[in-house]
């Protein structure tokens, strides 16, 4: 049987590990192909805020799964200390004492073999495959293969690929600006994004791509509103535009689902709903849009607070918060009576806008024999105290 080992950190696994993997598949067709995650690599730090090992393996899943023979290993995983390829080759040997064991390493690695940690052990224990990259490297990787053949007896095979140009700290740079998206299989890009590793934000127009799958096609165009008018606002009153488009696109994610779905959403959840709540099925929105959205996107507690709080509003909000509830009202969807005014006053007197907004919808409540919500109430005089 072949079996081919392909390990390191995957700090994050990225499209240019998955197509060294290919290439592996499909020049050495192994009958198993064994994908590695390190616990701790001996020669390097792991970066802040990454995934634990295990998180790591889960991501490794996504990424290579699919790949004909591959199996995510946890050899490394259950081993105390810092992980060596020769520990891992030499339990793999006792596992396969008849099989070839076939090492994948990169252009680098290879020309620095003999400095890795037992290297005379692995070119006796297994194959390498050097994924080579143009001619001219190859030309040199070839030099090199025969005088490891020559002192070492070692078995090289040398695999024509074009690597990807991408690095896995390249990437954890850009999950933090709302990048890196293109250099990600889209699962592994979601699962960072949801967790947080890394601090990863997600890109807008991704995050416009998976909210509206959740939306009617009526509310996406409000909610398209609303995330305009929420750029817009924050761009005159100094918050960071991304953060209020983020809220305002994820602001109605729930909206579509029923008074019964909303329900069971603040079950699922544990949110305990007030008397109001509960006769005012328009109300729970805000709720369980708050929850949902940070279950499925990983949004910060500023985002978070910004949906909650973007219906009834609440005394002394904060600047986001104030933003998603002024563009959900004044987008250019938007037309009821007094809408001008508020919009108006949203881009001159944010608070009054606030005091002014929080009134008409009161009002308007009220006029459909309803009970505004004590947060509004609340609201209300705050602002209108001019606090």
């Amino acid at each position: 049987m072949r079996i081919a080992i392909y390990g390191g950190s995957f700090n994050p696994p990225h499209l240019g590990h998955r197509a060294a993997a290919e290439t592996v598949s499909r020049e050495l067709n192994p009958d198993k192909f064994l994908i590695i995650p390190d616990r701790i690599p001996p020669h390097k730090e792991m970066a802040p805020n990454s995934p634990s090992p295990e998180e790591r393996m889960e991501l490794c899943r996504l990424n290579f799964s699919d790949i004909p023979a591959v199996e995510i290993s946890d050899i490394e995983l259950k081993r105390e200390g810092k992980s060596y390829t020769a520990h891992t080759v030499e339990y793999l040997r006792e596992l396969y004492p008849q099989d070839e064991l076939i090492l994948v390493v990169g252009t680098d690695m290879f020309l620095s073999f003999e400095e890795w940690y037992r290297y005379e052990y692995l070119f006796s224990n297994c194959s390498i495959a050097v994924l080579s990259r143009d001619e001219e490297n190859r030309l040199k990787l070839k030099e090199e293969a025969e005088r490891f053949r020559l002192e070492y007896g070692a078995n090289i095979y040398l695999l024509p690929h074009e690597p990807l140009p991408m690095s896995s700290m390249e990437i954890r740079e850009k999950l933090r600006v709302r990048q890196g998206r293109e250099q990600l299989k889209d699962e592994v890009y979601w699962s960072l994004v949801r967790n947080n590793y890394y601090e990863a934000s997600p890109e807008i127009q991704w995050l416009r791509e998976k909210a509206f799958e959740y939306l009617t096609p009526n509310r996406i165009a409000h909610v398209a509103g609303c995330e305009s008018e929420a750029v817009m606002l924050a761009m005159k009153w100094g918050e960071d535009p991304e953060t209020a488009a983020e809220a305002g696109i994820l602001h109605d994610i729930t909206k579509r689902l029923s008074f019964d779905e909303q329900l069971k959403l603040c079950d699922k959840y544990g949110i305990i709903l007030d008397n109001t709540e509960l006769s005012s099925p328009a109300l729970l929105h805000q709720r369980t849009g708050a929850e949902f959205a940070k279950k499925l996107f990983g949004i910060s507690p500023q985002v978070y607070d910004a949906i909650r709080w973007h219906t009834t509003g609440k005394p002394d909000m904060t600047l986001l918060e104030k933003i998603i509830y002024l563009a959900d009202m004044i987008e250019p969807g938007r037309n009821f009576s007094g809408v001008d005014k508020l919009r108006e006053l949203s881009y001159t007197d944010i608070d009054e806008a606030m005091a002014y907004g929080l009134h008409s919808s009161i009002e308007e409540v009220k006029r459909q024999g309803r009970i505004p919500h004590e947060n509004s109430e609340a609201a209300y005089q705050w602002y209108a105290a001019g606090k």
